[in-house]
């Protein structure tokens, strides 16, 4: 993977920063075990804050965005696998290696491009085909600002806490 460009890698520098000082609270169930940590494209930042260091292996689209976020999620300890389910199972079929390893895998369940809060089928399809749960990821915020975008991405104002339960997805 080629290195980002300088002005793309200080912009998540700030970004990381930013996610970092947020006060994650998360509630899980007691079956929680590793599987599909499945989160509404308005949720990643709060997301990403939540499972900074567990080593979780993520679909980024290939977009500008992307890169910008491939960088922020690669700064808290995420794996990165660019692509995105609009192009097909293909890009989703690289998270099941480290599914078959026990390791957790997180994907937007909408996709990036939406439509917002509808789960496309490459989620439930990397559940079926691996074995493993598709948990559903819910966000509570404290202070935010929800943008005026196709998924009204949230952007949790540095230090806030914010409430992550989670729950299997039927």
């Amino acid at each position: 993977m080629t290195k980002p460009p300088f002005k793309v890698r200080f912009k998540a520098f700030l970004v990381t920063l930013w996610i970092k000082s947020l006060r994650i609270r998360l509630k899980t169930p007691e079956s929680f075990a590793p599987g599909i940590l499945g989160v509404w494209h308005q949720d990643l930042l709060a997301s990403a804050a939540a499972f900074k260091n567990w080593g979780v292996h993520t679909l980024v689209s290939q977009s500008n965005d992307g890169d910008l976020f491939a960088t922020i999620v690669e700064n808290l300890g995420y794996s990165v696998t660019r692509g995105s389910s609009t192009h097909g199972a293909t890009n989703v079929r690289h998270l099941l290696t480290p599914l078959r390893e026990g390791r957790f895998v997180g994907m937007a369940l909408d996709g990036p491009r939406g439509p917002a809060g509808v789960v496309k089928k490459g989620s439930l399809w990397l559940s079926k085909t691996s074995g493993t749960p598709l948990w559903q990821i819910s966000a509570r915020y404290g202070a935010h600002i929800t943008l005026k975008t196709w998924d009204k991405f949230v952007l949790p104002l540095p230090l806030t806490r914010i409430d992550i339960e989670i729950k299997l997805s039927l």
